[in-house]
Parts: C-alpha cells; structure tokens; sequence
C-alpha cells in the first residue's frame, strides 16, 4: 500500500435532489480539486427529477449517474468503479466538508494498517430549531469522544482506501436497499479483515439536514436502531463504542427507571420523590453532555436535550430487548433485510 503525502483521494458524493444543496456542498470540494489536494469529484445523480446532474457538471464535479434509483450505497458502489485515487472519500450531499479533510485523512492512512477513517460533524449545524441542534450535536458528541480505534464506520465524511473497499465487497445493498447502516455493517467487515479504522475528531464537516421529532424517530427506529441492533445481534453483541458503550448502556437503564417511576405514580403515589431522584440521576450520568449542550444553547436548550434523550435511551434500548426476543426466542435470525415501503 502506498503511504503518505503520496496517496491521492477520490472524493464520491451520492446525490437525489440535491440541486438546492449544491451551491454550498460542491464549492469546498472543486477548490481541493483545483488546488491539486484530490485527484476526483465524482458526484453520482441517483436519478434525480431535479437538475442535480445538470448542475454539479456546471460546477467543476465529474457527474455520474446510477441507472436505477438504488440509495447512496449502490451510487458510491458505482462512483468506486471509475475512481481513480488511491483513497475513496465518502461525502454526503447534505455536508459541507472543512477544507483541511484531506490532510487529516493522509495523515490517518499513513498510519500502520489503517483501512478506513472517518470523522464528525462540526459545531454550527445548520438548523437551529432546538431539536434539530439536538440531534447534530449529538452526533458530533458521540464522535468526538469516541475511542480512536473502531469497529464501525460513517459514510457521511469517511474514507476508505480503494483496495480495501473492493476486497470487502463495498456497501451492501442487496441488504439495505434503503439508507440505513449499510456504513456501520461496512465497518463490521473491515474490521474483520484485520484492518484497523480510525474516529479523527478533525476531520470534520457542517451538517444542513434539519431535523424534526416526526423525521428522526422514523430514522432512529426503522434505519437505525432496529437495522443496528439485529446486526450486532447476529454478529458479535453489544460493542464498548460509540453510544453502545458501557457507560452508555448504563444511561440508558437509568432513563428506563425514570419512565417506570413516572408511571407507577397514579398507583405508588407516596413515591412522588423518586422520579425527581432519577432525573437527578440521569443528570449526574449525563452531566457532560448537558454540558456540552448548554455551551452551545444555555441552560434551558440543555434541559430540552437531557428530557428528550431519556426518551431516546427507552426507546433505543427497548428496540435492543425486542430483537434479543425476537432473535433467540422468535427464531428469526435472518431478519436482516432494509427494504423499500
């Protein structure tokens, strides 16, 4: 494998209707391109009814385009096809990458045996509903304090080298016809390869997806959670990463007490102390996260976050227990499939 300062990027953007994100995404990218810091803009219109394709030609990007709808999985199977760098640099059409990406990620790939890197997003997401700051940062959170070494992997701003990429197979799409974990499963499978897989926190881009409550809990649940927990399921458990740690699963216990306490209140009314308790407890747990948020909105934005994340840790881990149900008791352990409504 070849190794520093040498290795050259293709950078591969799966795009449907995009053509209004564009002028924001693409611009960042064409000035590494011409500034000679990577070897290809491969934008790949996945059938776009808008004027996506048209335009990111306009702008400097080599286009290609899927011949059917497929998802971002199958666009950057067929962008890996014609890229040339010696590295593949996944950027979703809804990030705008910071400009020092590539030298972040060479400098991951010199490492010994590095097979993949990726990173976070920054600190200003775009939306600035509260709950839409929420769910950026939290991203960025989890990201940013993660340990260095993974077993799974983010195509949002994450690169591969090419080798590895083909050695593996790619995205799985006949698994995840629809967006979902196909990243995550990817990882999975380098990791098994021996490779290693690096978080650099630097390496970093501004999320413009706005998030409502409606619009994440169909993510969370159905291409999420549910997609994540039977793969971990089947393949090796619950991993010490990310928000599966430990210390998270621990969080996730307490805000389960919490909702329990809550509901026992019109029967055990003489127990009206231990909900105020467990939200204490859940604040003490996530004291670093309230933190974080209310240096980025105050104490009331952090308050709204810590309420709703204990709804995030029911939810989650009641999505983990069903399918431990429905894999060892139910039978169902082929039940891996992501298909389209």
């Amino acid at each position: 494998m070849s190794s520093g300062p040498s290795l050259t990027i293709s950078v591969i953007m799966p795009a449907y209707n995009a053509e209004q994100l564009l002028p924001r995404v693409l611009p960042p990218l064409i000035d590494m391109l011409n500034a000679g810091q990577v070897q290809q803009v491969l934008v790949v219109d996945d059938q776009s009814p808008d004027g996506t394709a048209a335009l990111a030609e306009q702008m400097g990007a080599t286009v290609l385009t899927t011949p059917v709808n497929g998802g971002p999985g199958a666009a950057r199977n067929l962008a890996a096809e014609q890229a040339t760098g010696d590295i593949l640099w996944f950027v979703d059409s809804d990030v705008i990458a910071w400009p020092d990406g590539p030298e972040h990620i060479r400098r991951a790939m010199s490492e010994d045996n590095v097979g993949a890197v990726f990173g976070s997003y920054d600190a200003t997401p775009d939306g600035q509903a509260w709950f839409s700051r929420y769910k950026n940062l939290l991203h960025r959170y989890h990201h940013q304090r993660a340990r260095r070494e993974a077993r799974t992997f983010w195509a949002g701003c994450g690169a591969i080298r090419r080798d590895v990429f083909c050695e593996v197979g790619g995205f799985d799409v006949r698994t995840y016809e629809v967006p979902s974990i196909e990243d995550i499963e990817l990882g999975y499978r380098i990791a098994n390869t021996g490779r290693r897989i690096l978080v650099e926190p630097q390496l970093q881009g501004k999320h413009l997806k706005v998030w409502t409550i409606r619009n994440s809990l169909s993510t969370d649940i159905y291409c999420r959670a549910l997609p994540w927990a039977r793969l971990m399921i089947s393949r090796e458990g619950l991993s010490d990463d990310l928000n599966t740690s430990m210390a998270e699963r621990t969080r996730a216990g307490i805000a389960g007490l919490l909702l329990l306490s809550i509901l026992a209140l019109p029967i055990w009314p003489g127990a009206w102390s231990l909900p105020f308790l467990l939200l204490a407890a859940a604040l003490i747990a996530n004291f670093d996260l309230v933190r974080t948020m209310a240096g980025h909105g105050g104490p009331w934005f952090a308050f709204k976050c810590l309420l709703y994340h204990q709804v995030y840790y029911v939810y989650s881990a009641t999505i983990y227990v069903w399918c431990l149900f429905e894999y060892h008791v139910l039978g169902q352990k082929n039940n891996l499939r992501v298909t389209r409504n």
